[in-house]
């Protein structure tokens, strides 16, 4: 089968691998439908956090069909479509049964040595506890459903666990930190929890253009010092509420120094850069979140999107084939696009 291999910083493509297989009785076989491009991929991409090592797959947001079923798998069958998670998880140990699939003491994630989503086919380990099953009414020939539905396998789900982790409630005030895939469904996630004010920070028209799409009431231009200057202007000293989107430290201390005393800040960017605590202590501001379980979020999402309350997929704004992966990530690096859609 093909796959997306990384082969170094810029250098990703795709390439013939052995094909996905089972090889636990509680595996399935997927054959990938649509995937995503993450923005979280642009860190190894760029050689700023090399986590898939040497000619790794690469990938983890996809769904699909699946095409062959272990003989200990019970909710699954060939042919079901299925929208999977950014981690693989059991759905039974301590953690999962918490809501916190991503420290499944049998999980793990895509890529690496694992398949990847960016390829024909993936190897699905605990199918059970990992995949959701679409219903059968739902058309993924309908382009924009899809790419909503799709959004669920990582940046919709993340915004969410932002928004949760931020204590975002019915008539608060929250901040959003970036204006990245994440970002934006953490506007979207914000205003699903019932925020009236939410001010996002971010510098791209057309993806402010999104953000107020989403329900952004105001947004600030401004980065460093001086975004947070802005942020306490218009809030009287800092919100409630603020969404960490992007994971750098510059990002952490504006989300930090947006926030008011006691207040609480969701993060889940990916960490690639020290982030210093001095402000977090003296303020008594909470720091809550991290990597999002996915699994937990996906199927109360999904409900929502299929009926109509929300739509991320505008943050789906390119579409390439498996081929044009490559070109996917350099436009995302580029910024000529907020996050790319591959379909098969």
């Amino acid at each position: 089968m093909r796959a997306t291999v990384f082969n170094g910083p810029r250098d990703v493509r795709v390439e013939e691998v052995p094909d996905a297989a089972l090889r636990e009785p509680t595996d399935v076989v997927v054959r990938v439908t649509h995937a995503c491009i993450c923005g979280s991929d642009l860190w190894p991409y760029r050689g700023e956090l090399l986590i898939y090592g040497e000619h790794g797959r690469m990938g983890h947001e996809f769904m699909g069909v699946v095409d062959d079923v272990g003989p200990e798998v019970r909710t699954l069958r060939k042919g079901d479509r299925v929208i999977a998670p950014f981690a693989f998880s059991d759905g039974v140990c301590e953690y999962c049964s918490g809501g916190l699939h991503t420290s499944c003491v049998h999980g793990g994630y895509w890529g690496a040595q694992n398949d990847g989503g960016q390829g024909e086919a993936v190897r699905v380990p605990w199918a059970d506890g990992t995949l959701v099953k679409l219903p059968e009414s739902v058309d993924l020939g309908d382009a924009r459903l899809a790419a909503a539905v799709a959004t669920l396998t990582d940046v919709m789900c993340t915004g969410q666990h932002a928004a949760v982790s931020a204590g975002v409630g019915p008539g608060g005030t929250a901040v959003v930190v970036g204006d990245g895939a994440v970002g934006l469904c953490g506007v979207l996630a914000a205003k699903r929890q019932g925020a009236d004010r939410i001010i996002v920070m971010g510098r791209h028209d057309d993806r402010l253009a999104i953000a107020r799409r989403f329900g952004a009431t105001d947004e600030v231009r401004e980065r460093g010092p001086e975004g947070v200057a802005r942020v306490q202007e218009l809030t009287g000293g800092g919100a409630p509420h603020v969404l960490e989107c992007v994971g750098t430290g510059q990002s952490f201390a504006t989300a930090i120094g947006a926030c008011r005393p006691g207040g609480t800040v969701g993060h889940v960017g990916v960490p690639v850069e020290p982030i210093a605590l001095g402000d977090v202590h003296g303020r008594n501001i909470g720091l809550v979140g991290g990597v999002c379980p996915a699994r937990a979020y996906q199927p109360e999402l999904l409900a929502d999107v299929l009926a109509g309350v929300i739509d991320p997929s505008p943050v789906l704004d390119l579409t390439v084939t498996l081929d044009g992966v490559p070109d996917g990530y350099a436009a995302m690096d580029e910024r000529r696009a907020v996050k790319a859609l591959v379909t098969l």
